[in-house]
């Protein structure tokens, strides 16, 4: 599926700016989880909610940049409502996309947003925080 890069722009433009879930609850059934990157200013803490093996629920706060905001955005919407299995295996595809690897475009959903995100090397970390910080959570169980 290759995607026009308007839509691309808009649909990164629109999670920047109306990102899902923004605000932590600070809810002990949530596990958190805080994120930073040492080369930007991307400082994102997420609270994620499992039960019975599917994520429920996934919020986060902090301050980053649009590519890094908008990724948390998509990420909270790609991963709510599946199993840690089905998750880890969007984060892997998405980590593989990221990277240049092969990756399951099928899989990845709006998140293919970013395929073209290896032609800024400085970008990838704002892309990817989050979705690192998710998948070490989930190893965690």
């Amino acid at each position: 599926m290759t995607m026009n890069e308007d839509i691309k722009r808009t649909i990164i433009l629109e999670n920047y700016q109306n990102p899902k879930n923004r605000g932590l609850i600070k809810d002990s059934t949530y596990e958190f989880i805080s994120t930073n990157s040492e080369s930007c200013i991307d400082q994102i803490d997420l609270e994620i909610k499992v039960e019975d093996d599917i994520v429920k629920d996934i919020r986060f706060d902090g301050e980053a940049c649009a590519i890094c905001t908008s990724s948390t955005s998509i990420m909270i919407s790609s991963l709510i409502g599946k199993n840690i299995k089905e998750a880890m295996n969007v984060i892997d595809n998405f980590e593989n996309m990221i990277n240049e690897k092969e990756y399951s475009e099928e899989v990845l959903g709006e998140a293919i947003v970013y395929s073209d995100i290896a032609k800024q090397p400085n970008r990838k970390k704002c892309a990817l925080l989050t979705w690192e910080g998710a998948k070490e959570v989930f190893e965690r169980r």
